[in-house]
């Protein structure tokens, strides 16, 4: 019996990675967003 063929049958299965996947996506981007909106503010602060 192949345990990892049992797994990825599962459709709870591809359900979890799929939320894992949405999420660390969506946490990249927030990391992306604030810091390039820090790194303009920065910026303009140096320019005034």
């Amino acid at each position: 019996m192949n345990v990892w063929a049992e797994i990825l049958k599962d459709p709870v299965v591809w359900g979890s990675i799929l939320g894992i996947a949405i999420v660390i996506g969506l946490c990249s981007y927030y990391v992306w967003y604030f810091m390039s909106h820090l790194h303009d503010a920065e910026r303009e602060l140096e320019s005034k």
